[in-house]
């Protein structure tokens, strides 16, 4: 059932512009795939789908290329990451990412398509990322090279 679901995942996103999970898991419902918004979370997440830009300055989900360069994903990271966030912050060796309303899913797959040092792991909702990181330490230099980039 779930490799049915993806392939009518990659289906939907391909023929229509999707841009919430709200949507893709309307679209799935009404092709008789009853799903919650945590499945279709785990799905994009399962499927390294990506909010990408398009040529009207709307975003849609695409999905995410593995024959891509690290220099092609670190442009694409940054692209994305200066576009959608307005904060970072840190707490011991939590990094909270506050980003536009809407923005945070595609700043978090394009942070999890990079490798970082000390990251354990990530979770968005619609405004907000939460890194887990290995200790302070790590917390504190991440946080410093994403407001970087944030500026």
């Amino acid at each position: 059932m779930k490799s049915k679901r993806h392939a009518k995942i990659l289906e939907l996103i391909s023929e229509y512009k999707i841009d919430t999970q709200e949507e893709l898991q309307d679209r799935l419902n009404k092709e008789g795939f009853s799903v919650t918004q945590a499945t279709v979370s785990r799905d994009i997440k399962e499927l390294r789908l990506i909010k990408t830009q398009c040529t009207d300055g709307t975003y849609r989900y695409t999905i995410h290329s593995d024959k891509n360069s690290k220099a092609d994903l670190s442009f694409k990271f940054h692209a994305i990451f200066s576009e959608a966030v307005n904060s970072v912050v840190y707490a011991q060796n939590l990094v909270v990412v506050k980003c536009y309303t809407g923005m945070a899913n595609a700043a978090c797959a394009a942070l999890d398509s990079i490798h970082w040092d000390g990251l354990v792991g990530t979770i968005a909702g619609d405004d907000t990322i939460l890194l887990v990181m290995k200790d302070e330490k790590y917390a504190q230099s991440i946080t410093e090279e994403l407001n970087k980039l944030a500026q």
